[in-house]
């Protein structure tokens, strides 16, 4: 009996031990994510110490033997267990994930991996991925043993920490497969390895396309050990018909027509931007002669948030001087570039190819700026990051190693593969009125998920669209603007083509305008779901439409993925609403 009580006393001291060590972990964990983002090397090593440290003592407790014979016992044996594997795996992450990132972070100089005049120093990044990829590895492998353990029967004082434990480290491993995927192969694109040169294509956010905008500015982006350069420049109209008509995979030929494959304003009305890019590449290397390594796009908005970390742009170029000439500003700045390239130039600018050549002219400054970059590096990174993370900066690769990475991310655009969640839903905007009206067009759109019916998910897409342009755009806005009606559109009104995309497998079963059920077509794409309706908006109209989805076999939290226009993504897309349902 003495032996049990002592035995018993020994347990719970080794329990408040790694009770402690662990809570003093989290602590620190928390102290070394301010140290790393505030570029504290000094701290972020000294924290990654103390919490190996801790990790170990705490690991060490529950290896205790008195720990390992109690945790066959029934009922306390289970929660010994799952509390050792906590610890095994926090000192694990700590000893081959955190520590060798520290000690590699501090020989990575954030500020020299930007964009200079002279280039970057890519060696420390090439370096690290190694590094990088181990310790991903090693997180990963942590979590998936953390979900293997029971969480039965557990008591609520271990049940909790434990699935907090999972959560960190599905988030820890995410963000560090991320890291690893990065340092593998963006030296290379960045011309560590040799000169890279990239089809970059301005997409124009007045004319709506699926992935953005009508590619307006096309430009060679070269790229040598990460100094950027502008070469030849020209625009999607420049470029005219391609001849012979580019292949369409059928699906989308079927939903998107054969434009995608003729006219370079056209290859982005598919969403599916791997689509949109290699097909761009090849009209590159048709007209050009040039073959590219991969496809850049970007839009207006994401020029702003550039402008946000390098700060003002002041205009030099001779040529866009003389096109602005008091009409449009000499200097761009975060709060005006989006009303100039889409607006302004329209009303400033009568001549199409001045236009053009104005839009190519700035995209040279903003990138001259961006290559000259003296910012601050979290600041351009995080502008990038937000670009991307809206859909306004896309990548595709010709390298199918590189293309199969990409492809895992939201950066690459694709509309099927792994960047894509199993509940995931798409709506997407391609113009119908050969015009710049979609400046003035607001939209929200919204999922509203249903009741389950008979096992299956249901789910109804929600679209509002107003048209915001004068009531008097006919004769206010310029027929470049407006259209003109060569198109068959009364100038002023706006004709849009709404695309909606549901999860795989799922069925679009109706579609209605203003309540009222409306045909539409119904197609699939990638084994997902696709509806098609067209709607047209005069100026101060505004109209709601819904697709319903059914037959959901995914039973997961939606994800919305809009085309991203003028107005900020977040102003779009609205929070999902749940309808109440009873049961019975």
């Amino acid at each position: 009996m003495v032996l049990i009580t002592i035995a018993a006393s020994w347990l719970a001291y080794k329990v408040t031990r790694v009770d402690d060590d662990l809570s003093a972990t989290i602590t620190l964990v928390q102290q070394l994510k301010r140290e790393v983002s505030s570029s504290d090397a000094a701290g972020a090593a000294s924290s990654a110490a103390q919490i190996a440290d801790k990790t170990e003592s705490a690991k060490k407790s529950a290896e205790d033997p008195v720990w390992t014979l109690a945790s066959g016992l029934p009922w306390i044996g289970p929660n010994l267990s799952a509390v050792a594997e906590v610890a095994r795996s926090a000192d694990d992450v700590a000893d081959l994930g955190i520590e060798p990132l520290v000690k590699i972070y501090d020989s990575l100089d954030w500020q020299e991996l930007i964009p200079k005049s002279a280039g970057s120093n890519l060696a420390p990044l090439q370096n690290a991925a190694p590094t990088v990829s181990s310790a991903a590895y090693a997180v990963a492998a942590s979590a998936d043993r953390l979900n293997n353990v029971s969480s039965d029967n557990l008591l609520p004082q271990v049940a909790g920490p434990l699935d907090r434990a999972r959560s960190e480290l599905r988030d820890a491993a995410t963000a560090l497969n991320t890291a690893a995927d990065v340092a593998t192969i963006a030296p290379d694109m960045l011309g560590a390895d040799g000169t890279k040169r990239y089809l970059l294509m301005i997409q124009n956010n007045a004319e709506a396309r699926a992935s953005g905008g009508i590619p307006g500015a096309l430009a060679e982006l070269t790229i040598e050990q990460g100094k950027l350069k502008l070469g030849k420049q020209s625009s999607a109209t420049e470029l005219g018909a391609m001849t012979p008509v580019l292949a369409v995979e059928a699906e989308q030929r079927q939903i998107f027509s054969s434009r995608i494959g003729k006219y370079m304003q056209d290859v982005n009305l598919t969403p599916d931007f791997p689509t949109a890019a290699s097909t761009a590449r090849a009209m590159w290397q048709q007209k050009t002669g040039e073959r590219v390594d991969g496809v850049i796009s970007i839009d207006p908005v994401a020029f702003s948030y550039l402008l946000g970390a390098t700060g003002p742009i002041e205009i030099t170029n001779a040529e866009v001087k003389a096109l602005a000439t008091n009409r449009l500003p000499l200097v761009l700045t975060q709060e005006n570039i989006v009303s100039t390239l889409l607006s302004d130039v329209y009303d400033k600018i009568d001549d199409p190819e001045m236009q053009d050549a104005y839009f190519a002219g700035v995209a040279q400054e903003v990138f001259g700026s961006l290559s000259d970059a003296g910012g601050d590096a979290k600041s351009l990174v995080a502008s990038l990051t937000r670009g991307v993370s809206d859909g306004r900066v896309l990548l595709w690769s010709a390298s199918p190693a590189q293309q199969a990475i990409v492809g895992k991310y939201r950066v690459g655009g694709a509309i099927s593969g792994p960047n894509v969640p199993p509940a995931g839903f798409g709506v997407y905007f391609n113009d119908g009125t050969g015009a710049k009206m979609d400046y003035f067009v607001k939209r929200t759109v919204q999922l509203i998920r249903g009741c389950p019916q008979d096992g299956y998910e249901e789910t109804t897409v929600r679209i509002v669209s107003t048209n915001t342009a004068p009531a008097d755009a006919a004769t206010s806005l310029p027929p470049y603007v407006t259209g003109g009606g060569h198109y068959g559109i009364s100038p002023g009104t706006v004709q849009t083509n709404i695309i909606a995309y549901g999860p795989a497998q799922a069925h679009v079963e109706s579609a209605t305008i203003d309540g009222q059920k409306t045909p539409f077509a119904p197609y699939f794409h990638a084994s997902r779901p696709v509806g098609v309706l067209a709607q047209q908006l005069a100026p101060g109209e505004s109209t709601t439409v819904e697709f319903h989805f059914a037959k959901i076999v995914q039973h997961t939290e939606s994800n919305l993925v809009v085309t991203p226009t003028v107005q900020p993504v977040k102003d779009v897309v609205l929070p999902t609403l749940d309808a109440s349902c009873q049961e019975g």
